[in-house]
């Protein structure tokens, strides 16, 4: 059997494992080290008497990888944007944009429903996390939703499709991950998300305002906000702009010249400035404790996935599984775009049995480099290539494509978990309530990635602007 062969069947085995409901981390750290183990006892001709340097080789490779992944500096931002959306809320600032976007925006049809997209939206530009916003918004904007004779359904299902925006928006943990996997610029994909984020919630946005227009009982309009109420609300979201100032700037300089200083000390200064408005709003310690231990169980979870997945894809280097599976796409008689096409729904298959993270962990060592090889290699030049842009520019883009339907994945059933977020936070709400709001939202989805097929300009402009 040859290391193909083991490759394919570990991969199997890990598979079967994350299906029968294995954790991600500890399912991919086992097939890694297992995976290990079988090429190298290979290697010695499978002799009883060499399992043990085997074994032992293995082991070394496998404790090597945590250390030597996780100690990267790209990695520090993933704390510091949890930080920032904890510290946010409890600055009160999530109020305070929701109550902004409620006055400017609430008087359309649907409109509390589009605030609460835009409010989600905004949070998620100082919050790198998901479920978080979905946890946050699940408390803030469906009370008032339900209050004004929203369907409870169509209520829980905005604030579940709004939390997926955190997973685009920068400042992203997914992002930063993506681009430490396949070794790419962490400042430009961050750029590159803001305009396909913002484009994602104008989406919504519409969508919603059309089901309101169809169905008039879904989300009726609220009025009476008069100017002066609507000025006087401004204030309260300033300190979110602010934020994403500081984050643009230490990423790429606006006025020009070099940038202020890396993504990391971005993040670490943004997380500085919230924490101060949160003690000007009268943060307590309790409330500081709380948010520093949910973002270390955050932290510690996505870390742990990492670790254990990265163990994994060192098998799979050795195997030389993605350069096998690289060589099999580029051997097919279809069009790169069509490949592409098929490779993004089989992510929107997978996500309904996997989380975000570990899908993309799992997948885009073998995926990534048979995308590259679609376009022409890391190498190629924009007129060379198969998608019409150069290699640095394709992995920014296919990073925005997989980290969109990584968010579409947040809320496919069985796994969809903001889905089942929204519903722990509201006790009168089921996990199928839920799921049932989200599904229009499945529509937009589909609609927003295949006009970033279609126009990659969209997820280019800012990263071209860095160059």
């Amino acid at each position: 059997m040859d290391s193909i062969d083991i490759g394919l069947w570990v991969t199997g085995g890990l598979l079967l494992m994350v299906v029968l409901g294995m954790r991600v981390a500890f399912a991919a750290g086992m097939a890694g080290l297992v995976g290990l183990i079988w090429i190298f006892w290979a290697k010695f001709g499978y002799a009883p008497d060499k399992f043990g340097k085997a074994l032992t080789v293995s082991v070394k490779i496998a404790g090597q990888v945590p250390h030597s992944k996780v100690s990267s500096q790209a990695l520090s931002l993933i704390p510091t944007f949890i930080l920032i959306g904890y510290l946010a809320y409890y600055a009160g600032l999530t109020k305070a944009l929701f109550e902004a976007a409620k006055r400017w925006i609430a008087w359309l049809p649907g409109g509390l429903a589009v605030s609460t997209v835009f409010a989600t939206a905004g949070f998620a530009a100082v919050s790198g996390a998901s479920v978080a916003t979905s946890a946050v918004f699940a408390r803030i904007a469906i009370p008032e939703m339900l209050a004004i004779g929203y369907n409870k359904r169509f209520a829980a299902g905005v604030v579940a499709a709004g939390g997926t925006l955190a997973s685009l928006i920068p400042p992203s943990a997914i992002l930063v991950i993506y681009a430490i996997i396949v070794e790419q610029d962490v400042g430009k994909l961050l750029l590159a998300g803001f305009i396909p984020g913002a484009f994602s919630a104008i989406i919504y946005g519409l969508l919603i305002v059309g089901i309101a227009v169809i169905f008039k009982t879904v989300g009726p309009p609220v009025t009476g906000f008069t100017w002066r109420e609507r000025f006087a609300s401004l204030p309260g979201a300033l300190p979110i702009v602010f934020v994403v100032v500081i984050i643009i700037c230490f990423v790429y300089n606006p006025f020009g010249g070099d940038a202020w200083g890396t993504p990391t000390e971005g993040g670490a200064l943004g997380a500085f400035v919230v924490f101060c408005m949160a003690v000007l709003q009268g943060m307590k310690w309790a409330e500081f404790k709380s948010a520093l231990l949910e973002t270390a169980k955050l932290t510690v979870m996505i870390f742990t996935i990492i670790w254990g997945v990265l163990i994994y894809v060192r098998f799979l280097g050795f195997a030389d599984l993605p350069g096998a599976f690289s060589d099999w796409i580029t051997a097919l008689e279809m069009s790169p775009m069509l490949i592409l096409i098929c490779i993004l729904l089989a992510y929107a298959v997978l996500g309904m049995f996997m989380d975000a993270i570990g899908m993309l962990l799992l997948t885009l060592p073998v995926v990534y480099p048979a995308v590259m090889a679609l376009n022409g290699g890391e190498s190629v030049a924009a007129a060379d290539s198969a998608f019409g842009m150069s290699g640095t520019m394709c992995a920014i883009w296919f990073g925005i494509l997989v980290v969109k339907m990584a968010e579409f994945c947040l809320i496919t059933p069985p796994i969809g978990l903001n889905c089942f977020v929204v519903a722990g936070v509201r006790p009168d709400l089921s996990v199928q309530d839920v799921f049932r709001g989200v599904m229009p939202f499945f529509v937009a989805d589909a609609i927003t990635i295949a006009l970033l097929v279609a126009f990659p300009a969209i997820v280019l402009y800012l990263p071209s602007l860095a160059q």
